[in-house]
């Protein structure tokens, strides 16, 4: 795999919650220069990362309901809604966790396809996380069945703020349930080295969060 093939599969993220304007203005100035999918970065930062980024191929993704996933339906609704309008062209919902455990799995369906909508209205493209850290192998099946079921087009391992980070095992369940179904995986949390990279891949990732894009491409420069 080239650099830029490399590249092309990341979503070059800071979502921590002291990030700065500043990290977030060099996230931007990173992605253009070794031309990441997409920067990941908290509501806030969307429409000034949309305008740094304007003109490049480096798409502006933003997290919904995040890192939790307890907030209401309509706040999920409000916030994806503003971020599409800010510039945001991908959106990182957190599924109901709580909802999904519990077993409620109608309304859990009905929080996801809720917040599809806007995007599909907004030409945006939904990923839905699971935290998966928390979820039994059944729980994760469910998940993705009900984020086909609601119109989402990815699922989605894992916050970064979690008990755990994307495992393969879990990349390998989600990309078994969605990959028939047209949807895709993206393996996020824990990935900080180009083994971690090609083990994802390996599994069925077809994008990788990280806040570790640079090193990673470093790493296969040798």
């Amino acid at each position: 795999m080239t650099t830029e093939q490399l590249a092309a599969y990341i979503d070059h993220t800071v979502l921590k919650p002291e990030a700065t304007l500043e990290q977030v203005e060099k996230l931007c100035a990173e992605a253009r220069e070794y031309k990441f999918k997409t920067v990941c970065v908290n509501p806030r930062f969307v429409k000034r990362c949309a305008e740094l980024l304007e003109g490049s191929t480096v798409a502006v993704c933003t997290v919904v309901g995040f890192p939790l996933g307890a907030t209401s339906t309509e706040s999920k609704v409000a916030e994806c809604l503003q971020a599409v309008l800010d510039g945001a062209t991908e959106i990182d919902m957190v599924l109901w966790i709580g909802g999904l455990v519990e077993g409620r799995q109608a309304e859990v369906e009905f929080d996801i396809h809720a917040v599809a909508d806007v995007c599909r209205r907004g030409g945006a493209s939904l990923k839905v996380i699971f935290e998966t850290a928390m979820l039994t192998e059944e729980q994760i099946v469910t998940a993705c069945n009900l984020s086909v079921k609601a119109g989402a087009r990815w699922v989605k391992t894992s916050t970064g703020f979690g008990p755990g980070g994307a495992t393969v095992e879990a990349v390998k369940i989600m990309h078994r349930e969605v990959s028939a179904h047209g949807l895709k995986v993206k393996a996020s949390g824990g990935i900080r080295s180009l083994a971690d990279f090609n083990n994802m891949i390996e599994a069925g990732a077809e994008r990788i969060g990280t806040s570790s894009g640079v090193g990673i491409l470093k790493e296969l420069l040798g």
